[in-house]
């Protein structure tokens, strides 16, 4: 599934405004829903933050998905991987289990596709498996 993030305009703080569109209507993850406004809220943090070189959290989100487990993404890489929350937008703090994945990221910056959500639940080590969108 292509789902495309489009920068509309910087902010004098110097972050990125992105739109996601065509956005599932929710996705599942291993038994937790995530509506559209959750998916939308997370895979544009994750673009602002690239966009503007930063990162949140102690392991550093935004960060590179090198996606071992081989998921036939309709994106391309590099892939940023991202938490989502049901609720607010990832600022810190536990991640949890579940991730916002983008790639197809525009030489500048500002534009880039949503590729899936994925999770650690139900997973061994540190592997991952994609949640299913409804």
């Amino acid at each position: 599934m292509k789902f495309l993030i489009s920068s509309l305009a910087l902010l004098f703080a110097g972050a990125a405004m992105a739109q996601i569109s065509d956005e599932p209507n929710s996705s599942n993850c291993d038994g937790t829903t995530y509506s559209q406004k959750n998916i939308d809220d997370a895979a544009t943090a994750a673009l602002n933050y690239y966009a503007n070189g930063q990162t949140v959290g102690k392991d550093g989100y935004p960060h590179q998905y090198k996606d071992y487990e081989g998921f036939d993404f309709s994106c391309s890489s590099p892939y940023l991987e991202f938490p989502i929350l049901t609720s607010g937008t990832y600022d810190g703090g536990s991640p949890g289990a579940d991730r916002v994945v983008i790639g197809s990221i525009s030489s500048d910056e500002t534009s880039a596709q949503y590729c899936a959500l994925i999770t650690h639940d139900g997973e061994s080590g540190n592997s991952f498996g994609e949640c299913t969108d409804s």
